[in-house]
């Protein structure tokens, strides 16, 4: 006899009168959607608290709620992919911070002083040729 497979269902969420809004970090993409709500974040289909393990990285996804003093307040369903968790966590920030914008465009100054509207354009560089990482050379031997 073999035992059952447990798989986690997906959950489907009806997010048609929600806001769409498109967050970058590093090499991860996430898909936002935002809509009047009672506070569920759901990455790729699973609760935020199950999907980032890590403290800061869950800190981190609410600051952009904490900043307009609103954190029950809305949904959020996202599709990330692309990068590791903390690239992943940035893209998000970035695209709620867009989408709660296109609910209440008074929330730009607060959210721009936070820097969180703005891409963060920092990337890892690229290796050279000739050295052992992007600036790191080969170790020299005189003799």
């Amino acid at each position: 006899m073999e035992a059952p497979s447990i798989k986690p269902e997906k959950i489907k969420l009806d997010f048609k009168d929600s806001k769409y809004a498109t967050g970058r970090r590093k090499t991860s993409i996430a898909k936002i959607w935002l809509k009047k709500g009672s506070g569920k974040i759901y990455v790729n289909g699973k609760n935020y608290e199950d999907y980032f393990k890590r403290e800061n990285h869950k800190m981190q996804l609410l600051r952009p709620f904490e900043i307009i003093s609103q954190s029950t307040n809305y949904d959020v369903r996202c599709n990330v992919k692309g990068g590791g968790l903390t690239g992943q966590v940035g893209a998000m920030v970035h695209g709620i911070s867009k989408a709660l914008l296109l609910f209440d465009s008074e929330l730009k100054t607060t959210l721009k002083k936070e820097k969180l509207t703005t891409r963060d354009s920092r990337s890892v560089e690229r290796k050279k040729y000739g050295h052992r990482k992007a600036r790191r050379s080969f170790q020299f031997s005189k003799r």
